[in-house]
């Protein structure tokens, strides 16, 4: 008992010289906080070398990860501005280019896990663009720091932080990645395919075979670490997500889960009249955007792919999206828009129109988020139009004209 006594002694002796170096403006509340957790870390088997290498530095709560944390957006966005800043011409047109890049290691990835190359790229799409968001330091922080954070000053999340704080420091003591390179979303979320660290843990995957599970700078390790993940929770191989289908009007349906042939029987038919390759397969309806909107039913790997984002809108983006780089087209019924869609490339002329007029200080990307809606709000003031926010061809007429 008197040598672990003396041993934490001496490790709180040694991380307090470590922080007397930081600089003066170093939050006293937080470092007395994280001389705390090491206790915690180290009945988890995190090493003191490990505990003093993650924390070196991090010395104050990021501010900027609280901004995030208690942000709670005012504009609730309709199903179809979700989608349409996800499922896109520029989406799909990389997700074909990264098809051709990757095949090698997709063809492999596919064999060995049984997940469909496509779901993998769309899946790669919603988490970081492709890896583009990964080049951004105003989005990647220090994962340490965010996790100490919120575990520190966030109530409602601290629970959760603790709990992938262990876990991150885990990650830097099995030498996977250095305390450089742990990088993730202000919550925590890491690398191409954007894994909390408990997830890291129970799924990464060393696919290229250099001893490491890189899902930060590996392409095949993030793709083969989502396939795991997949696999594990019950993906069936050779099967789809779901289907589109048409419902016949004014009939009431039920609800949960029945054969494909049994919804076909009361008529529920798969758009474009395509039948059903497996008619025994049980399935549940699902209209998110109301009757007037696209219906679909969703078999067993749409329920797979809510356990990597637990939500429908997400799982059946990654659906809609991988179809469409697949090549199997769109929607035969498309969202209930209250106006006239634009393209992707209109969408970024539009950005451009509110930038050069001074309403918009954001990225030309084509992604209409809360700043490009407040920007087309104060335009329509403008212009006289009713300023509901949404990026239509009647606003871009107008600006066309100005």
């Amino acid at each position: 008992m008197k040598k672990n006594v003396r041993s934490a002694a001496l490790g709180l002796l040694g991380f307090a010289v470590v922080f007397a170096a930081q600089p003066a403006a170093a939050d006293a509340g937080f470092q007395k906080w994280v001389a705390s957790f090491r206790g915690v870390a180290a009945s988890n088997g995190v090493s003191g070398a490990t505990f003093d290498r993650a924390f070196r530095g991090v010395t104050a709560p990021d501010p900027e990860v609280l901004e995030k944390a208690r942000y709670q957006p005012e504009f609730t966005a309709p199903v179809w501005d979700y989608f349409d800043n996800r499922v896109h011409e520029d989406s799909i047109a990389v997700g074909r280019q990264m098809a051709r890049q990757w095949k090698p290691w997709l063809d492999r990835i596919e064999r060995q896990y049984g997940v469909d190359r496509h779901i993998l790229l769309a899946i790669w799409s919603m988490e970081s663009n492709y890896g583009e968001i990964l080049k951004n330091d105003k989005v990647m922080r220090n994962v340490v720091r965010s996790l100490s954070t919120l575990a520190y000053a966030d109530k409602r999340r601290a629970k959760f932080a603790r709990s992938q704080l262990v876990a991150a420091l885990k990650i830097l003591q099995s030498g996977d990645i250095d305390e450089s390179h742990l990088t993730g979303s202000w919550a925590g979320a890491m690398g191409h395919t954007q894994f909390i660290p408990t997830s890291y843990q129970a799924y990464a995957v060393d696919a290229d075979g250099n001893g490491k599970r890189d899902i930060w700078n590996s392409v095949p390790d993030a793709l083969a670490t989502a396939a795991n993940l997949l696999r594990k929770n019950g993906w069936q191989a050779g099967k789809s997500w779901g289907y589109e289908v048409t419902l016949p009007p004014g009939r009431k349906f039920p609800g949960g889960s029945m054969s494909l042939s049994k919804w076909q029987s009361i008529g529920v038919v798969r758009a474009r009249n395509k039948p059903f390759p497996s008619p025994s397969d049980n399935a549940e309806l699902k209209v998110l955007d109301g009757r007037e909107g696209p219906a679909f039913l969703m078999t067993k790997n749409f329920f797979v792919l809510k356990r990597y984002n637990n939500a429908d809108k997400y799982a059946l983006a990654v659906g809609l999206l991988a179809d469409e780089i697949a090549g199997y087209g769109g929607l035969v019924r498309d969202w209930n828009r209250p106006f006239t869609k634009l393209s992707f490339e209109e969408k970024q002329e539009l950005q451009k129109h509110l930038l050069t007029l001074g309403y918009y200080d954001g990225k030309i990307d084509g992604k209409i988020g809360s700043g490009s809606r407040s920007a087309i709000v104060a335009v329509q003031q403008a212009l006289g139009l009713q300023p509901d926010g949404h990026p239509s061809k009647e606003v871009l007429s107008r600006l066309r004209e100005r």
